[in-house]
């Protein structure tokens, strides 16, 4: 597969992990497009690996580490939120979408990145694993870990002894 190839069919997929991780469009597309020209430079050692969308996704994942790594300045993560609409309209149903991805965008970059590949790119654990050098085990204990933080911001009850 040539990159042209790769870039047309792959291309809205990693964009839309890079929103996932970044949680800002144009921050995503600067993420993709700095990994995309990185990954054309070594396109003939990427096409060669068994799964060169594992490995362009490793690049994503630690190009989006390294960025926050090098920011001076983080915003803060607040408490609590402006007040609540309530259930049933559009706009409150938005702003509990809204509240939920703040309280992502506050995980640990790891935690993060773990329950996007797994919720929103519907990968397994051995493919998250593969994706951020760890093994699946360590993808397991980040997912219960950022999960039980998002209960406890969130006020849900903690399941102890089940399975996230």
């Amino acid at each position: 597969m040539t990159f042209e190839e790769y870039v047309g069919s792959r291309g809205p997929a990693l964009l839309r992990l890079a929103r996932l991780l970044t949680g800002d469009a144009h921050r995503a597309e600067d993420l993709t497009q700095d990994v995309l020209a990185r990954a054309y430079v070594h396109w003939r050692k990427i096409a060669r690996a068994d799964r060169p969308d594992v490995y362009v996704r490793r690049m994503l994942v630690n190009a989006n580490s390294s960025w926050w790594r090098r920011r001076s300045s983080r915003e803060l993560a607040v408490d609590t939120f402006a007040e609540r609409p309530e259930r049933g309209d559009l706009g409150g149903e938005a702003a509990d979408r809204d509240e939920m991805w703040r309280l992502i965008r506050a995980l640990p970059d790891r935690q993060r990145a773990v329950l996007v590949l797994r919720y929103y790119e519907d990968l397994d654990d051995a493919t998250i694993a593969q994706i951020l050098d760890c093994s699946p085990v360590t993808v397991r204990t980040h997912a219960m870990r950022a999960l039980a933080q998002l209960r406890e911001r969130c006020g849900a009850p903690t399941t102890k002894g089940s399975r996230q």
